[in-house]
């Protein structure tokens, strides 16, 4: 039981790695990207291009980490299922290569919005119309990677009610954040005025969701089982 709970300390320091780095990446595009106004968005990406670097750094480390997490997490609890435990690295692995290419996209915006040469060959309007492109390619290539970041919930949620080594409420709540992640991906790219409304909604379930597992791992790593419980799983 002492090396399952250093195991699943281990998950939780490096997933609120993950959260606190992802949050910055995020806080950042959100001040820079301006969808539909390609000046305000060139304009903001000049004016914080050190934070926009210092973001796509932090979301590159935070994709990484998230690999960790789930490397960890997989040794933790493939006893309850191992092919439901691949499937979940398969999802993040998934999740993570997306993110990373899609980070060229910031990349590329960020050159194009601080080096003259690309205003010199494409003039003031069309380097700020490139500026935009890049980051609305980013913004939709989020929402791609967020249908395997949603995926990896459902087996994370169903190895912890197998396992019994987590609440079953808290169990349940990630499998219903995994469904919340895809219909939010499905809003955006159907009926993104629908999307605006319920986002809110489905922004709190993710965060009470995976901010729940986050600070159980790291505050009581895993659930002490019952000498009866025990017999269960063992069975």
């Amino acid at each position: 039981m002492d090396s399952q709970k250093r195991l699943a300390r281990t998950a939780g320091m490096y997933y609120l790695i993950v959260a606190v780095l992802g949050a910055f990446a995020h806080i950042v595009r959100a001040q820079v990207y301006v969808p539909g106004d390609a000046a305000a968005s060139a304009d903001n990406v000049v004016a914080k291009a050190s934070l926009v670097n210092h973001s796509f750094v932090a979301d590159l480390v935070q994709a990484t980490f998230l690999v960790f997490v789930v490397m960890t997490l997989y040794r933790l609890l493939h006893h309850a299922g191992k092919n439901v435990a691949r499937a979940m690295v398969i999802f993040v692995v998934i999740a993570v290569a997306i993110i990373c290419l899609n980070m060229i996209h910031q990349l590329g915006a960020l050159l194009v919005a601080t080096d003259p040469a690309y205003a010199a060959a494409f003039g003031v309007q069309g380097s700020e119309a490139l500026v935009l492109l890049l980051l609305d390619l980013q913004h939709f290539g989020y929402l791609v990677a967020q249908i395997f970041f949603g995926l990896w919930l459902f087996p994370l949620g169903l190895l912890a009610i197998r396992s019994g080594m987590f609440p079953r409420l808290l169990a349940r709540l990630l499998m219903v954040a995994s469904a919340g992640y895809l219909l939010d991906v499905l809003l955006q790219f159907l009926t993104p005025e629908l999307a605006d409304a319920v986002n809110p909604v489905l922004v709190t379930l993710f965060s009470v969701a995976e901010g729940s597992m986050l600070f159980y791992l790291l505050i009581r790593g895993v659930r002490t089982l019952r000498p009866a419980e025990q017999a269960v799983l063992a069975a």
